[in-house]
């Protein structure tokens, strides 16, 4: 089932454009969203939540038009933007009582304990906190009032290893409990432990929105010692220089004549050729 419908969602700006942008969030999946910076995924997240106006297109949720029904909506969903911004010199503590004002079911035990998770002093303020730290409260605040959605916006982004492992832990417990996550990274690691699909956008289009491993498996890498003949260049996908030679991408389904010398594709080397202009 999907909880999350995205129908032809346009954003025009002087030198930037969403194009007709539409995808699906299925109920309990982990959903990865990937791009280049500046490709359009964070005025993507923000258009979901009405924080930027688009200009037009239809977003629903749980079959219900946001825009109508916003209040409502909103309280089913946990939302961390990027950028981290609270009042830098009030406690934690006093952010999150305020906050939770605005929510029916917040949950002050699921807060103590990702609180605690996470070893975060709510006698602290911002200002003492780590990029990461801020992060990692931030993803406190979303999961504390029994969110079905988690719409989040590089939130592994500043923190070590070990605190990306436990927060993608949590992600995967969520959709074992039956929360549906969207959240763009640009470490595709990530999506290599958690997601179940991805959605990929380029220059403000999407160009997949697919199972992660049936994106993956759809294409394989070729290497050649020189640059290949220009006969087999239109079946080539981001030719590039690597060290003794050159690599790209080709769809699996065109490679037969080449199955002995291709290797498999992962998700960062298909972004990558996929990015790449040809050399």
């Amino acid at each position: 089932m999907n909880v999350v419908e995205v129908n032809n969602l346009c954003k025009i700006y002087p030198k930037f454009e969403l194009k007709n942008v539409s995808f699906t969030l299925e109920k309990s999946k982990i959903t990865g969203f990937i791009g280049r910076n500046g490709a359009g995924k964070t005025t993507t997240l923000k258009s979901l939540m009405n924080l930027i106006h688009k200009n037009s297109g239809e977003i629903l949720f749980f079959g219900q038009d946001f825009e109508n029904n916003e209040e409502i909506i909103k309280q089913k969903i946990g939302f961390v933007l990027g950028e981290v911004n609270y009042y830098s010199n009030k406690k934690l503590n006093t952010i999150t009582r305020i906050t939770k004002l605005f929510y029916e079911n917040w949950d002050d035990d699921a807060y103590i304990h990702y609180m605690k998770m996470f070893n975060l002093d709510g006698s602290k303020t911002p200002s003492q906190l780590s990029a990461g730290m801020k992060v990692k409260y931030s993803i406190a605040l979303a999961l504390s009032h029994n969110a079905e959605i988690l719409i989040l916006d590089e939130p592994t982004s500043g923190l070590d290893p070990v605190s990306r492992d436990e927060v993608l832990d949590i992600f995967m417990n969520l959709s074992n409990s039956g929360v549906t996550i969207l959240f763009s990274t640009h470490i595709i690691t990530d999506l290599d432990k958690c997601a179940d699909n991805i959605i990929y956008i380029k220059e403000g289009k999407i160009i997949a929105d697919t199972n992660v491993n049936d994106f993956v498996n759809s294409y394989r890498i070729l290497t050649f010692k020189t640059k290949p003949q220009e006969a087999i260049k239109p079946i080539l996908i981001g030719l590039k220089p690597i060290k003794n030679g050159y690599s790209a991408l080709i769809k699996t389904k065109d490679c037969q004549k080449f199955q002995s010398v291709s290797t498999v594709a992962d998700l960062e080397s298909i972004m990558i050729h996929i990015e790449r202009e040809e050399f």
